[in-house]
């Protein structure tokens, strides 16, 4: 089976593509033009085990929302119809991820209901020129295309560079355990037969 996903998106504002394996070995090549977000996404690709290739051209110069916002979107659509019909998969997944001084939790249910949750307080900020309230805009964008119900949790922390990587690597170690297959079941993982 493979669990593959190409996926355009084309704006005035933004051109993104990206190229999706779930059942990689965490390979990635990333280049967005926002050095902290590359470095974050790369973050998903290794701890998620997903071999990623994303280009993002964007209107940077004005600021950084549409970028983030697009490869969210596009991100989230190819993890999508790399999912195809969910068959066999775990569906759910969970992580608590420190780093130094802090601990993100997250926890993702693949049920085709979008729903987003993100119980995290960061002040309107920067690590290096990027915007911290973007995390929360990437990670709303991206759960709404891959139509899961995603809760993201700052326990504890201070370091705003500390709290989003932490969330990353949190996310991405939920989204491996959610995406895998689970060899003892061929069937949609719902009593209802569908999701």
């Amino acid at each position: 089976m493979n669990r593959i996903a190409k996926v355009k998106r084309e704006t005035s504002e933004v051109k993104v593509s990206v190229e999706l394996n779930l059942d990689g070995t965490g390979n990635y090549s990333i280049n967005t033009g926002i050095a902290f977000f590359d470095h974050m996404l790369e973050q998903l690709s290794k701890h998620g085990y997903f071999d990623l290739k994303i280009e993002a051209d964007g209107d940077t110069e004005i600021d950084f929302h549409h970028t983030v916002e697009d490869v969210g979107i596009t991100l989230g659509q190819a993890f999508d119809q790399a999912l195809g019909d969910k068959k066999s998969i775990q569906r759910y997944g969970f992580s608590t991820i420190p780093f130094d001084e802090t601990l993100s939790s997250s926890v993702v249910d693949l049920c085709n209901r979008p729903f987003f949750v993100f119980n995290v307080e960061l002040p309107a900020s920067k690590v290096g020129e990027f915007d911290v309230e973007l995390t929360k805009e990437f990670f709303q964008s991206f759960t709404n295309n891959i139509k899961a119900n995603m809760h993201i949790e700052l326990k504890y922390g201070a370091n705003n560079h500390h709290i989003i990587e932490s969330i990353f690597k949190s996310v991405a170690r939920s989204l491996d355990s959610a995406t895998s297959i689970d060899s003892r079941s061929d069937s949609i993982p719902s009593t209802k037969g569908n999701l």
